[in-house]
């Protein structure tokens, strides 16, 4: 009985155990048509807001919903986060919440 408690915090543990600074960089994955053309809004941040962040890819997969991949050192995937419930501005504001920056618009000159 303990060892299954321990067994049950230790992967609690484990998967809630990083905070924002852990994060190094981010990737959404997303089919680039399929279930994103029935999500308008979170089609329009992937298309039009994500490219704009630093550190954060977006890769098409086909058939892959909507997700942000946070990403620790070493490419070590941190959380995965469904967008598909979320608006344009809830999806901005989570990337900011977990330390994302858009870019400088002057060194894209």
């Amino acid at each position: 009985m303990k060892l299954t408690i321990f067994a049950i915090c230790a992967i609690l543990a484990a998967t809630a155990a990083y905070e924002n600074s852990d994060i190094k960089s981010g990737r959404i994955e997303t089919c680039r048509g399929c279930s994103l053309n029935r999500l308008p809004e979170v089609k329009r941040f992937v298309m039009d807001d994500a490219p704009f962040y630093n550190d954060l890819v977006v890769n098409f997969i086909s058939g892959a919903p909507p997700e942000l991949v946070l990403l620790g050192e070493s490419d070590n995937e941190l959380e995965r986060l469904p967008l598909s419930q979320l608006t344009r501005q809830e999806c901005n504001d989570l990337l900011q919440e977990r330390g994302f920056t858009k870019k400088n618009k002057d060194k894209e000159l």
